[in-house]
């Protein structure tokens, strides 16, 4: 009976993990989505907090952006270093750049979504497009990829952001493929009409829809979440758009240390708590079929429980999955991890489960 159970147990993670990559999958398969380039004017924002050298070298990229008509706010969130001065100076050379400059109040103290609604404010366009300091464009036609969907009933668009590459670093590894795995879940689920989070490193949305529903409101004291909690609470199959033209990227620096990255992730974790419930049972479905599959096979070839039958089980999976997740890191230029995918999902996932744990502990307090 035990045994029976067992192959039952694997069996079901096994036939649920490839559903579920089937259902991500699209993302990987599509070709880009073709739109007419967009001319309607365009406010790109940029939330600074102590990003001086990132702005210096930021903004000359966006300044060469190939779009006709476009501003630029940089909002200085409350930074102690010359983040402002720098901000003042290229204003004084460009017209098309404006300032925000927040001061931390006792309401919203450290809050980044705070400082986002005031650059919000400040934009006299309808359409904006989102990229963080110490992020920069993979190409000139960034601005025009990326805002092109906002048009008729689309109002916010998807993109994608990657890291940049390190040497011999399995933490840097670690972070590119699991940046690849969230982004064939997101906007894979966004492709199929279930739009459920994006990221505020390459993210556009329409002030009409901002203000539609009450922009940051309803999470304004949750410390992350000026991304997906905001695409989680507006987005619709019917109003979301993906782009996945490798010249629309963005690539952003990645953590360097391991506890560093180790808090950054524990503020996203804490944030997907607050996702639709349909949206959270799905993820926790996803996960906790993985986590089971790792467990079960793991006992199975420890106990020797017909192996011949556990083998053939788990490279039907990998087989399938590993075709996916190979033309999903390919999308995304990150094919050289495609030989190690075996090891980077079972680290990630286990670390995954200790950050759920950690989180119920500890929660991070800070946005930076």
């Amino acid at each position: 009976m035990a045994i029976g159970l067992f192959y039952v147990i694997l069996l079901g993670c096994v036939l649920l993990n490839v559903c579920f990559y089937f259902y991500f999958s699209k993302v990987c398969f599509s070709n880009p989505a073709t739109y007419d380039k967009n001319v309607t004017p365009v406010s790109v924002i940029v939330c600074a907090k102590n990003e001086e050298e990132n702005l210096r070298r930021l903004v000359p990229q966006l300044l060469s952006q190939d779009h006709p008509n476009f501003e630029i706010i940089l909002i200085n969130d409350a930074s102690s270093d010359d983040t402002r001065f720098v901000i003042e100076d290229f204003m004084a050379q460009h017209p098309q750049i404006k300032m925000v400059d927040v001061v931390n109040n006792e309401t919203f103290w450290g809050n980044k979504k705070y400082a986002l609604t005031l650059g919000i404010k400040k934009a006299v366009n309808d359409h904006l497009v989102f990229i963080d300091a110490d992020c920069e464009p993979a190409s000139n036609q960034w601005l025009s990829l990326i805002s092109s969907p906002l048009k008729n009933d689309t109002t916010i668009v998807l993109g994608y952001s990657g890291y940049h590459k390190a040497k011999n670093s399995l933490l840097n590894a670690l972070i590119r493929f699991e940046t690849v795995l969230a982004a064939v879940q997101y906007l894979g689920y966004a492709m199929r009409g279930n739009p459920y989070m994006g990221v505020g490193r390459n993210l556009a949305y329409t002030s009409k829809q901002f203000y539609d529903v009450s922009g940051f409101m309803s999470h304004m004291k949750v410390m992350g979440g000026d991304d997906d909690l905001f695409v989680n609470e507006a987005a619709t199959g019917n109003n979301t758009a993906v782009v996945i033209d490798s010249e629309a990227f963005t690539m952003s620096k990645p953590k360097q240390e391991w506890n560093k990255w180790w808090t950054q992730k524990k503020r996203h974790v804490q944030t997907s708590k607050l996702y639709k419930t349909r949206h959270k049972l799905s993820l926790g479905l996803f996960f906790t079929s993985q986590i089971f599959f790792f467990i079960a096979t793991i006992l199975g070839f420890f106990f020797g429980l017909q192996w011949e039958a556990i083998l053939s089980l788990v490279l039907i999976r990998y087989v399938i999955v590993w075709i996916v997740m190979g033309k999903g890191l390919s999308r995304f230029r990150e094919s050289e991890l495609i030989p190690f995918f075996p090891l980077l999902e079972l680290l990630l996932v286990f670390l995954q489960a200790g950050l759920f744990i950690s989180n119920i502990t500890h929660k991070p307090s800070r946005w930076k």
